[in-house]
């Protein structure tokens, strides 16, 4: 699932490369999403290029593939018209904010044993963050002797940044509630209050670092009012 900037920026790439049959520059791309410099459609970009949509081509200038679209994209526009203003997006994702009024599930000494539901709130990117989808219709079932006390909730994992930590797309990730963790701990941290990913922890001085298992992707930095804590890793199931 894409979030709205992803989506909107590969609908306009379609439309621009069908239009004019070269992909359009990053100011335009830029102008067209409101956004307030390159640095973020280069990070959508490597987004879209991570969940297969799009392809870069070497060695050439504004060279972009568009690979598939969206299963809701609307059909191109003739003309190959810039796509409509954005307010026409309305792409089926909500805020990642797993925060105290999403229920979680709690467990007793008693319950060790047993099979606990935990509701499982759809996918987080283990990559360049996506808004992070809840279903509470959703539920997983996780023995109760993976859980220690507080609540706990379930995630699928979207993309493979953390794979050298054994953390592979698909997994169903385990995590506790907290609005804490200790340096290096991976944790679930909501980025700008829109977006979460699945990170290591790092703090050095006023800086907060959310680093990856992969060294295919780069570590990311933001200042200590732009990364909240929802959570932290304490188990992880996985279908062969």
């Amino acid at each position: 699932m894409l979030t709205k900037k992803q989506h909107q920026l590969l609908l306009f790439i379609r439309d621009r490369m069908a239009r004019d049959g070269v992909a359009p520059s990053f100011d335009e791309m830029k102008e067209a999403l409101d956004l307030q410099s390159k640095s973020g459609i280069h990070r959508l970009i490597m987004a879209l290029e991570e969940r297969g949509f799009l392809r870069r081509l070497p060695h050439r200038a504004r060279a972009l593939e568009v690979i598939k679209l969206p299963d809701n994209a609307p059909v191109s526009i003739s003309g190959g018209r810039p796509v409509p203003d954005r307010a026409a997006f309305t792409p089926n994702v909500i805020t990642g904010n797993f925060s105290g009024a999403m229920p979680g599930a709690s467990v007793k000494a008693s319950q060790a044993s047993e099979t606990i539901d935990l509701p499982l709130y759809g996918k987080i990117a283990a990559g360049t963050p996506i808004e992070a989808l809840r279903n509470p219709t959703e539920h997983v079932g996780v023995p109760g002797g993976m859980l220690g006390s507080g609540d706990h909730y379930a995630l699928t994992i979207e993309g493979d940044s953390m794979i050298d930590a054994g953390i592979h797309e698909g997994d169903t990730v385990i995590i506790k509630r907290c609005d804490a963790a200790d340096n290096g701990a991976i944790v679930v941290a909501l980025v700008d209050n829109e977006e979460a990913t699945l990170k290591r922890l790092r703090r050095k001085g006023d800086t907060i670092a959310l680093e990856p298992a992969n060294k295919a992707y780069e570590t990311r930095i933001f200042g200590p009012d732009r990364v909240r804590v929802q959570g932290k890793l304490v188990g992880l199931m996985r279908r062969y």
